[in-house]
């Protein structure tokens, strides 16, 4: 199976000297994801969780919901001409029962690490039904309110980093995490595409019967697109938070949606460009 990291010959200067070394680098291979043996999309990711970025993915295509809706994941074997195993093609297999969408028009077969949603037929076609629909924005599946302090917030940026584990030897991985509303972290993936890092995150909470994931808090390194936006609505999730800026399709998405969309997060600054009613504030909101 592909490795997280591989090692590189590298020629390094600093300051005019220059010299030879191994460096580590983030890997990087294609994954083709197949749909009761259909070929559904290839996209370039990390190796590791496969099954459960395969999983999110599908959760976000609104294809899965539900653990009892997912049959089986497994690596194909013979992918190869040589029918060797390359571990980089999965076969989803879909409970009996659970519809099995038609795949031939919806998408161009290969999504890069940097977008997963070239290729999408229309915009339209990427505005998939949630099963979870955020409502008013004020509660989650259980009823309870869900609320934030910009206080809790502000420290999520460090509490990811401080969890990425390879990012410290490659410097070259995005990272996703779930925090409680009180800013535990619950859980954490890192990939070489931000969004096949969310995908991982939602695949492994489909998987352990957890969606929605209603009372959570959605935290991405980088900007938050579209794409991002959508996964989080389409997982229940109702707060989404980036440390760098939102696309302007992310906050239509999110007004549309109910979604507390809040970018530039650095330190105690942030803005909050939809769904501010989830956050505790303590003075008004005025102005135009």
């Amino acid at each position: 199976m592909g490795r997280v990291t591989e090692r590189r010959r590298v020629i390094r200067i600093r300051d005019g000297a220059v010299s030879t070394r191994p460096d580590t680098l983030v890997a990087e291979e294609p994954l083709e994801i197949r749909l009761n043996g259909k070929p559904l999309a290839i996209t370039m990711r990390t190796p590791g969780d496969d099954f459960a970025l395969a999983a999110g993915f599908l959760v976000s295509e609104g294809v899965l919901g539900r653990a009892d809706e997912l049959a089986n994941i497994v690596y194909c074997a013979g992918a190869t001409q040589d029918g060797s195993n390359t571990y980089n093609v999965v076969d989803v297999m879909l409970a009996p029962g659970v519809p099995v969408p038609d795949i031939t028009l919806e998408r161009n077969v290969y999504t890069t690490s940097s977008c997963g949603l070239c290729g999408k037929a229309s915009l339209d076609a990427v505005r998939t039904t949630a099963r979870w629909p955020l409502a008013d924005g004020l509660e989650d599946a259980g009823g309870a309110a869900v609320r934030i302090e910009p206080e809790t917030l502000s420290v999520l940026p460090d509490r990811l980093r401080a969890a990425q584990r390879v990012f410290d030897r490659t410097g070259g991985l995005h990272a996703a995490a779930l925090f409680s509303p009180d800013g535990e972290l619950l859980d954490l993936r890192e990939d070489v595409g931000r969004h096949n890092a969310v995908d991982k995150l939602v695949g492994r909470a489909l998987q352990q019967g957890l969606l929605p994931l209603s009372g959570s808090v959605l935290m991405v390194s980088g900007r938050a697109s579209f794409e991002l936006a959508q996964k989080a609505v389409m997982a229940g999730i109702p707060v989404l938070a980036a440390v760098s800026a939102p696309s302007s399709l992310a906050v239509d998405l999110a007004a549309e949606t109910g979604l507390t969309l809040v970018g530039f997060l650095r330190g105690t600054s942030m803005n909050v460009y939809a769904g501010e009613q989830r956050l505790a504030l303590r003075t008004a909101v005025g102005g135009a």
